[in-house]
C-alpha cells in the first residue's frame, strides 16, 4: 500500500511483538483471575451481556 492510501484507511495498522507469544494461554495473574471470577459469581453480569 501506499502512504496516501494509509492515509486514507479507516482500518488502524497494528504491528504485533512477536515475543508476545509466549504469553498466549498462560495466565499471567492467577490471584487477580480469581478474584474478579469471585465478584462475578457474586454480582453476575448485566441483563444485556447475559441475553446474548
Amino acid at each position: 500500500m501506499k502512504i496516501e492510501e494509509l492515509n486514507k484507511s479507516k482500518v488502524p495498522i497494528i504491528v504485533f511483538d512477536k515475543k508476545l507469544e509466549e504469553f498466549r494461554g498462560k495466565v499471567l495473574f492467577p490471584e487477580k483471575l480469581k478474584k474478579a471470577n469471585e465478584i462475578l459469581a457474586k454480582a453476575g453480569l448485566p441483563n444485556s451481556l447475559t441475553k446474548n
